[in-house]
């Protein structure tokens, strides 16, 4: 585990809707599903992009629901319009010089790798956990594919493992259900997000998974305390794999 030592949240002034400013990130984001509403938010953006914080996500959907398309929607909310919005501001990322793109996963990917044999459920029995853990180990993946293929353009990626906390994201799960001293405040959760997206201590560092303001230890097994962060959520040829997987499912 690499110390990157502990910082405490930073705060933070938005920029007024679909203005450009020195250091602007996207908010509000579009809707994460609409291939449409990425497609209009990309071509209002103006000028160049300093932090792009993808974050949008829901948890645990309890039955199989598919958008439009046909894909699974934890998927394609958590992943898949992620991957779309973020490629489709690459221009805008490289005009910064220097972009940093946080990816916000989960302790919820050592469920599951990514099916990539069976990603929208069509064969295996749908599990909402399961899917959920699919979803947030190609987030983690994301990081590490943009810092591979974009550090050229001095764009890096890096994911994020915010910590429990209680918020509607867990309407299907009847709750937060974390011990209470592992439970963190928004304010503690954002901590490793602007870790991410601000310390100097990540200039030029990417394709990492972050919690508690540090770079997590890659394990092989899942522990009970959800700890670290699976190989295969960090691994090269899964990368490449669901690379090429997302360029055919949205061309």
């Amino acid at each position: 585990m690499s110390p990157l030592g502990r910082t405490p949240p930073v705060p933070t002034r938005r920029a007024p809707p679909w203005t450009a400013s020195p250091h602007r990130s996207a908010s509000p984001p579009p809707p994460q599903t609409s291939p449409r509403g990425i497609h209009d938010f990309v071509g209002s953006w103006r000028g160049p992009l300093h932090v792009l914080v993808n974050n949008a996500g829901i948890m645990a959907v309890p039955t199989l629901e598919r958008t439009p398309d046909g894909w699974e929607r934890q998927l394609a909310t958590n992943y898949l319009g992620h991957f779309e919005l973020t490629v489709k501001l690459r221009p805008a990322l490289a005009a910064a010089s220097g972009a940093r793109i946080v990816s916000v996963s989960s302790s919820g990917h050592l469920f599951s790798p990514v099916l990539f044999d069976d990603p929208h459920f069509r064969f295996t029995p749908y599990d909402p956990i399961v899917a959920y853990g699919q979803s947030k180990t190609a987030t983690t993946l994301l990081a590490v594919g943009v810092t591979d293929r974009w550090a050229g353009d001095g764009i890096t990626a890096n994911a994020v493992m915010p910590g429990a906390i209680a918020t509607n994201l867990q309407r299907h799960t009847g709750g937060l259900r974390t011990p209470v001293e592992r439970r963190k405040t928004p304010e503690q959760g954002a901590s490793t997000t602007l870790l991410a997206a601000t310390s100097p201590l990540l200039e030029g560092v990417g394709g990492r998974y972050l919690e508690d303001n540090n770079e997590a230890v890659v394990v092989t097994r899942r522990s009970d305390d959800l700890v670290g962060v699976a190989s295969y959520a960090v691994d090269a040829a899964n990368t490449e794999r669901l690379w090429d997987l997302s360029v055919d499912l949205l061309s």
